[in-house]
């Protein structure tokens, strides 16, 4: 593998420039090989970002290099970004949230969570040699999520398992499209996608109680539901796949209602 060095030296009396620099290094992930020694992956981004760097320090009176390794005859240094102990840390801060799960904390904890998702998002960024404990760490901070919302709004539907098949719009015209009551932003959504890119001629009735919906509507967005849930796909997403539906700004909100809905991706 190949590797990219940092090699500085920065005058002792510019603090701001040294802080700056630190900052700029610690940001990309970089390991520390002695003072003023720093190692990232060979990537063509992060030599843009190292050569930006240098020019920093060399504009502000310092010194500065950028080296690239042979790959065939440089040393392994991936133990110097093993990123278990923040993984770790990140662990420990969900289980500590779960443990604050309750309907009068619920909204805290929400706000907790999209914290969480932007450090382990961080994490990751910088993680250049990926290990099983990510996808652990992934996993629980995905359950807490959903978790959450659960308990936040119980009738919100749990994914299903299954392949999802691309249906022909012409056999879903004028039908009667039942969801619940006092929608959310999937049901919105949904609601939306289904009357201007599927059904123009689509009727709605809203439920009290999924138990109420009729037997010749389709169902959307909770269990048991013609259309829902479907792996990590919220039901938007779910409608999009099934009906074929690629456009790009289509495929852009599905990402806002997925976010808004259960949290980030994984």
């Amino acid at each position: 593998m190949s590797w990219l060095l940092l090699i500085l030296s920065l005058p002792t009396e510019n603090a701001t420039v040294r802080m700056r620099a630190w900052r700029a290094i610690k940001a990309l992930g970089a390991a520390s090989l002695r003072d003023g020694v720093y190692l990232l992956p060979a990537h063509p981004d992060h030599l843009d970002k190292l050569e930006a760097i240098a020019h920093d320090v060399r504009e502000s009176g310092g010194i500065a290099h950028v080296l690239a390794t042979d790959g065939s005859e440089a040393q392994d240094f991936s133990a110097l970004f093993d990123r278990s102990d923040d993984y770790e840390a990140l662990h420990l801060a969900i289980a500590e949230l779960r443990a604050m799960l309750l309907p009068e904390s619920v909204m805290d904890v929400i706000k907790e969570t999209r914290k969480l998702r932007k450090r382990l998002t961080r994490l990751s960024q910088i993680d250049f040699f990926p290990g099983a404990v990510r996808d652990r760490v992934d996993r629980a901070l995905q359950e807490l999520e959903t978790d959450a919302n659960r308990v936040l709004s119980p009738d919100e539907p749990l994914p299903a398992s299954g392949i999802i098949h691309v249906l022909d719009p012409a056999d879903y015209q004028s039908r009667l499209w039942a969801t619940r009551r006092r929608p959310w932003v999937d049901r919105l959504a949904s609601a939306w996608l289904i009357k201007q890119f599927i059904d123009p001629q689509a009727h709605f009735v809203w439920l009290n109680s999924p138990d109420d919906c009729p037997d010749n509507a389709l169902g959307f967005d909770f269990d048991g539901a013609t259309f829902t849930h479907v792996a990590e796909k919220v039901t938007f997403e779910t409608l999009l796949a099934s009906f074929d539906l690629r456009h790009v700004a289509l495929q852009r909100i599905g990402e806002l209602v997925h976010y808004l809905d259960v949290g980030g991706y994984q």
